[in-house]
């Protein structure tokens, strides 16, 4: 499909509490290294190719970059290279972090950060983006552990104004239900895509039954996770692709957006024409037999 005149605003908007974006946003997971992310051995990237694909990111029409302080590789930063590309931030940019376990300056990860170290977390982030506040910051949780004392103390951080909203990050309905009860929850993100677990299914129409965003990470890699697509691509995708003269990330970013108009992607690449590709994505309209092949894919898979 062509991407010439394609933006991110083909997809549509939602709003993450009073703030309005595209729904096709950009995830930076992949800016500070070549080759899988969040590992020690990462190979930093070019600088001025990750600062370009930011720019260029805004230029499409992105308006919503999920980042986090854990991003980094030797030498890079995906914090701070979105700082360096794009402060003084343009208006109605929104930034999502994340906060939760991170890494130690080896990139080895830490266990889940105490509710008096979030404080820390959230600092270090305001600090390397260069903001006086963070628009949106995602609790991330690994396992199942009621998570009240520490969304709660990051809520405690937005009513003194350091946050303006919050969300979750690989998360159970339990949790979803647990933080809703303590203050607003905007976002969702889990990991979802073409043959994702049936809970997720479930979650994601509980996010749309209380207004917030379903946000799926790793929609186009699937089990590849941090490492990048692996394998060959099921028949189904591949023929979905050829009849819209689209790749097969394509038909992966465009299945996501239409589980629902509460649903974002956040597709994420340090490669130029790659971002041209995920960002046209937007505009690419599968039919009702495209859906229903895929639908099944996603059933049998899950």
């Amino acid at each position: 499909m062509t991407s010439q005149t394609i933006t991110a605003a083909a997809a549509g908007t939602w709003t993450l509490g009073d703030l309005t974006v595209n729904r096709l946003g950009f995830g930076a997971m992949r800016l500070p290294q070549t080759g899988p992310a969040l590992v020690r051995s990462a190979v930093p990237r070019d600088r001025g190719q990750a600062i370009a694909v930011l720019r260029r990111a805004v230029d499409l029409g992105v308006d919503h970059i999920d980042t986090a302080a854990f991003y980094f590789s030797p030498l890079r930063s995906a914090n701070e290279l979105i700082n360096r590309a794009l402060a003084p931030y343009p208006d109605g940019l929104v930034i999502a972090t994340k906060v939760g376990p991170g890494r130690d300056r080896s990139g080895r990860w830490l266990p889940h950060a105490t509710p008096e170290q979030l404080r820390g977390q959230v600092e270090e982030n305001l600090r390397q983006l260069g903001r006086d506040h963070l628009d949106l910051v995602n609790l991330r949780v690994v396992g199942t552990d009621p998570v009240a004392d520490r969304f709660g103390a990051l809520a405690e951080l937005r009513e003194a104004g350091l946050i303006r909203h919050l969300g979750l990050s690989n998360v159970t309905a339990d949790h979803l239900a647990e933080a809703s009860a303590i203050a607003p929850v905007v976002c969702v993100q889990n990991p979802y895509g073409i043959g994702g677990p049936p809970e997720q299914d479930a979650l994601l129409r509980a996010c749309g039954e209380r207004g917030a965003a379903f946000v799926p990470f790793y929609a186009i890699a699937g089990p590849g996770r941090q490492a990048g697509t692996t394998g060959e691509e099921p028949p189904e995708v591949l023929a979905v692709a050829r009849r819209h003269g689209a790749s097969p990330a394509q038909v992966r970013i465009a299945w996501t957006l239409h589980r629902g108009p509460h649903v974002l992607a956040i597709p994420g690449t340090g490669d130029p024409d790659h971002l041209t590709a995920n960002v046209a994505a937007a505009a690419l309209r599968l039919t009702a037999e495209d859906l229903a092949v895929l639908g099944a894919l996603h059933h049998r898979e899950g």
